[in-house]
Parts: structure tokens; C-alpha cells; sequence
């Protein structure tokens, strides 16, 4: 070195070692990765007094990639949080024949695995400082000393370099080079700052794998049917709409509800989960688009049958003109047109309506009596099934009870899976948010039939997502999407049904959770213009 070190003042060195174990805390902490390099550049400049540094991570190719830079003097500060990028390709550590690239500091330190200390990049012999040069010259600074350091994770492995510029003496301010001191104070750093940096990146890894089997999860799920897809990702995405808005809200009884960026983690898994027991839903009942469908829509058979029925009543008349010689051809045309009348009728009830009025129950079950046909056996039966009258006699959608409990029983799958799973204290609450979403306010809700005070606000918010959902919905087997005042309605009755929570319905309301989703997730002609007046339940917020 050709530059003299500041020399070691042993009160300093100690404050400087308990300010490292600090930053080591601080550094384990972080979660953020940009921030995270970014904190460890400039922890690295304030224990060695440097003006300005750049940190580089390793590539996959096996080039140095610039992460961060700083410089104070010359008030630089790029990459990392600054949202300004840098432009700078990254460094080779290899020449286009493969040879080890030496010239260059950073990669000097990667291939011989050691920090470099220089004193004066203008007076160092056997390095290409030109690009420094050219930088000082077009800025007006001097580029001094440097201190360059490799960044090894557990395993050994070299994961980046942190290069730091321009040591100051903290009481003149003087450009000196890095001592002794600085250099293993920036050694330690630089170790700790790897572990950290590999920690947080093979946190994230695991969480990505895991947040890929979810979607993986709920890709099967709705790729089983065509009527629900979307659905697992649509919920998770208004559940976190509404949260935000309820973690917003200055005023009403939820304006002291807030969420950390750990809380949102748990609730947006919790979210992505909320179906996950559907995997062992059957198909045809998912996809049950009319009151007949199984396999396959049995109206169809039901049209044969009234085939067979004209058929019947054609030759009977034939065979009684044959016999009298009357022409009866008026009572013919009125017998077809009374079983045409029933078949269209028929046709009418297979499709999954609101409510399905007592009368035509009736009719259904006077039809079944009505005509008599010989089934396969060739016996005399009713014209309809027991089970073809217990389904086109459903009173509001297409599933019978029967069906209805085996759509239910998901939501027991799903608590059953999600209890099974141990989960990280951070994720502790997952089962508790995406069990909920069925419960109702009132208690009459399943499976457990809890009342508001026994769930948490995430449980309820999910429960209003997964409704609104539904009724929005444009790609349902039996009704076509409604509209959000269609909605709202509904949603309103909810309300003041003791079904969903009020309190959460009001911060739907203010903060237009509503219209953000709807911008999303919905077709134009279903977003028309909601008069707020006319929502049941829908009270306006108070004065803050």
C-alpha cells in the first residue's frame, strides 16, 4: 500500500464490533430482498466509513450482476429500493475462451477467494481501473481506495462481492485507504450478510414451491369443470380487496383492525387454499348445469319417452277408427298438443332457477302419475322416476339435498387437510380463515355453525368473497352472472339476514371494494351504475 492507514483506536474498534452484532440482527430480519441488499451495502459503508460502494450478486451464467450503488458525495443511489435501475452490463469472470478474467477487482476477489485491499486505484499496479478513471473524469470525483470482498454462503459458495470505495477519516473527512480493521470488520459483514441473503432466498424459493403447489392444487380443481375455473383464484383475490379496505377504514367499529405484511402472507394462503377439499368433490356434481344432468342431461331420455307416448296415443287412435270408422283426429291433435304442452313444461323445470313455486312442484308430480309407459323391463311404470321427480322438483338451483350435502362436505375436507398440515407459526391461522368462509353471522352456517364472536375478521372477510364471487360469477352451469346491483341486493339482504357480517358489509360499501373487483374480474354490461339508496342495509359512512 502506498497510502497510510488511519490507525486502530481500540474505543472505536469495540463500539464498531457491537454496532456489527446490531446490523447482523437487523440483517437476519429483513425479508425483502431488495432491501436486504440494499441494507447490507450501506451497513458495510457506515462500519468502514466508505463514501460510496457497489454490491454485486453472481449470476447464474457466472457473471457479477450490479445489485446496488451508492456514493455519497456525489449523492448516487441506485438499484435496491431506489426504483432507479443500473444500466451497467454485468462483469465477466470469464473470457470468451473460458480463461479466468483477472484485470477486473471484483473478479479478481471470485477467482482467488480473497478480500483486495488497495490503497490507490491511480498508483496500483496490475488491475484496469480505465472505466474508474473515465467515471472520475466525466463526475469530477476521485476514485481512491477500494476495498473488495467476497460474499460465501454455508456451503462455501462465492454468491457475490461487495466493493467498497473511498475510506474517510471520520475526523477530517480525508479520503485514506481501508485498515486493517475496516477490512475484516467487512469480512465478518460480508459473511453474515451471505447467510442472511442465502436464508432469504431459499425462504422465498420454499415459499414460491409452495404457493406453486397451491395453484397446482387449484388448477385440478377447476379444471375438473369448465363452470367453476377461476373461482380458487378470483376469491383470494377479493378477499385481500376487502381486507386492505377493512386495514384502511379511519372510522366504525373496525377502524382499529391492521395487518402486518405477515398477516397478509397468511390471508392471501389461507385464500388460495379456501377449496382446496373440492379435489375430492365428484365431477358431475360440480358440474350439474340442469336438475337431470349426471353424466349426461336425462331430459333427453325423458323427450324419448314422450316419443314413445305420441307414438302410443297415434296407433290407439288409428286402431279406434279402424274399429268405429269415426275420424277422431281433433281429439289427436289435442292429445299431442297437451303432452307437447308437458314436455316444454318439463324442459322449463330441468333448468336450475331462484324458487320453483309449490304449483309446479305439483304439475311435476301429476305428470309423473299422468302417463304410463312400460320401461325396459316391459312393466307398466310412472311416466317419471322417483328420482327424476325428486330432481325436477328442486326449489332453487339443480343439486337435490342429497347433492347439496356432498358439495357441503368440501368445506369439511378442506378444514380436515388444512389441520393436518403443520404449519409455521406464521401460518398458523390458515385452516381457521379458509374453514370459515360457510359460516354464518347468525350461527346457522357450516359445518360448525359458528356465530360472528367465535371468527376472525379474515374468516368473514372470506366469507363475503366467496359469496359476492358467486353471485357474479359469469361462468355458472345454471345462471348467467348478475350484475352488481343484482348483487349488492343480495348481498344486502345478507346483511340484514344475519348472514354475513354487517360491520364488513359497510367497508364493501365505502371503499367500493365492489367496483375494484368488478374493473377486474367482470364484464362490462354487468358493471351498471349502483344506486346506493336503493341497496338494502346499506348505511353511509359516519364522519371521520
Amino acid at each position: 500500500m502506498n497510502q497510510m492507514q488511519r490507525p486502530p483506536d481500540p474505543t472505536n474498534l469495540f463500539e464498531r464490533l457491537d454496532q456489527l452484532n446490531q446490523i447482523g440482527v437487523a440483517l437476519s430480519k429483513e425479508t425483502d430482498i431488495n432491501r436486504l441488499l440494499e441494507a447490507i451495502l450501506v451497513a458495510a459503508q457506515k462500519i468502514t466509513h466508505a463514501d460510496g460502494g457497489t454490491l454485486y450478486r453472481m449470476t447464474e451464467e457466472r457473471t457479477l450482476k450490479f445489485e446496488i450503488m451508492r456514493n455519497d458525495t456525489l449523492g448516487i443511489a441506485m438499484g435496491g429500493t431506489t426504483g432507479k435501475p443500473i444500466s451497467f452490463y454485468p462483469l465477466h469472470l470469464f473470457d470468451k475462451d473460458g480463461a479466468p478474467i483477472t484485470s477486473m477487482v471484483a473478479a479478481y476477489a471470485v477467482h482467488h477467494d480473497e478480500s483486495v485491499n488497495i490503497a490507490d486505484a491511480y498508483t496500483e499496479e496490475g488491475f484496469d481501473f480505465s472505466g474508474t478513471k473515465n467515471f472520475d473524469k466525466k463526475t469530477g470525483y476521485r476514485s481512491q481506495s477500494f476495498l473488495t470482498v467476497p460474499m460465501k454462503n454455508h456451503e462455501n459458495e462465492i454468491i457475490g462481492v461487495l466493493q467498497l470505495l473511498n475510506s474517510k477519516d471520520s475526523a477530517t473527512g480525508a479520503v485514506t485507504a481501508f485498515s486493517t480493521e475496516d477490512q475484516q470488520l467487512a469480512e465478518s459483514l460480508a459473511s453474515q450478510a451471505a447467510i442472511a441473503l442465502t436464508t432469504r432466498l431459499l425462504i422465498n424459493h420454499l415459499e414460491n414451491l409452495f404457493e406453486s403447489f397451491i395453484s397446482l392444487i387449484n388448477a385440478a380443481i377447476d379444471d375438473k369443470s369448465p363452470y367453476t375455473a377461476g373461482h380458487c383464484a378470483r376469491v383470494p383475490q377479493l378477499t385481500m380487496l376487502l381486507a386492505e379496505a377493512v386495514n384502511e377504514v379511519s372510522v366504525g367499529p373496525l377502524s382499529e383492525f391492521s395487518m402486518t405484511d405477515k398477516d397478509r402472507y397468511e390471508l392471501k394462503i389461507a385464500g388460495l387454499l379456501h377449496d382446496c377439499g373440492k379435489v375430492t368433490t365428484p365431477v358431475h356434481v360440480v358440474d350439474k348445469a340442469t336438475k337431470l344432468h349426471t353424466i349426461f342431461d336425462r331430459i333427453h331420455l325423458v323427450d324419448t319417452r314422450f316419443e314413445v307416448l305420441k307414438r302410443d296415443v297415434e296407433i290407439a287412435s288409428l286402431q279406434a277408427r279402424l274399429k268405429t270408422g269415426v275420424d277422431a283426429a281433433d281429439e289427436l291433435v289435442h292429445q299431442l298438443a297437451e303432452i307437447e304442452n308437458d314436455r316444454a313444461f318439463l324442459h322449463v323445470c330441468n333448468v336450475g332457477g331462484e324458487l320453483m313455486s309449490d304449483a309446479d312442484q305439483d304439475r311435476v308430480r301429476k305428470i309423473s302419475k299422468k302417463y304410463r309407459w312400460r320401461n325396459v323391463e316391459g312393466e307398466a311404470a310412472d311416466f317419471l322416476t322417483d328420482d327424476e321427480v325428486e330432481n325436477l322438483t328442486i326449489r332453487a338451483g339443480t343439486l337435490t339435498a342429497a347433492e347439496r350435502q356432498i358439495i357441503n362436505h368440501h368445506i369439511e375436507v378442506t378444514i380436515q387437510m388444512l389441520e393436518a398440515l403443520p404449519w409455521p407459526k406464521h401460518l398458523k391461522n390458515v385452516a381457521e380463515y379458509a374453514g370459515g368462509h360457510h359460516e354464518r353471522m347468525d350461527g346457522k352456517g357450516y359445518p360448525r355453525g359458528l356465530t360472528r364472536e367465535q371468527m376472525s375478521v379474515q374468516a368473514r372477510c372470506m366469507g363475503i368473497a366467496d359469496i359476492f364471487e358467486a353471485l357474479t360469477a359469469k361462468d355458472r352451469p345454471y345462471k348467467k352472472g348478475k350484475t352488481l346491483t343484482e348483487s349488492l341486493t343480495i348481498l344486502g339482504k345478507f346483511k340484514l339476514g344475519g348472514h354475513i357480517d354487517p360491520d364488513l358489509f359497510d367497508v364493501f360499501m365505502w371503499g367500493k371494494v365492489y367496483l375494484k373487483y368488478a374493473d377486474q374480474f367482470m364484464d362490462r354490461h354487468q358493471i351498471d351504475d349502483v344506486d346506493l339508496s336503493k341497496i338494502p342495509g346499506y348505511t353511509p359512512p359516519p364522519a371521520k
